[in-house]
């Protein structure tokens, strides 16, 4: 299963289980992952669990920024639209930091490696 850790100094505070098919990020109380801090619009991203079409039982991670004022950045880059998520990946949210883990891909790229 995938998550989204909050780091703060590069430490995790809080983590996130991303177990819905959409998770919507933001600073109104009807987001499924509510960050209550300025930076953040009502409604900020939202993050997509969505089934690989190649690789069956696999599922791709996919963030949106859903017209944000200060923007979603995925490894320091703002997105502008949808954007895969890849284990590691560093997520921002207007001004806080997440790190997306995703277990199930990083079992696959072993068993990649040893296959290969």
């Amino acid at each position: 299963m995938a998550s989204l850790s909050q780091l703060v100094d590069n430490v995790v505070v809080t983590t996130f289980e991303l177990d819905q098919p959409e998770i919507h990020v933001g600073r109104r109380g009807d987001n499924d992952i509510r960050i209550d801090e300025i930076s953040v619009s009502g409604h900020h991203a939202l993050i997509e669990a969505v089934p690989n079409a190649y690789l069956e039982g696999t599922v791709d991670y996919y963030i949106t920024d859903q017209n944000s004022t200060n923007g979603t950045f995925v490894n320091e880059l703002r997105i502008d639209r949808r954007q895969r998520l890849n284990s590691n990946d560093l997520v921002r949210i207007g001004w806080n930091e997440f790190r997306f883990i995703d277990e199930e891909e990083n079992a696959l790229e072993k068993t990649a490696y040893i296959l290969d």
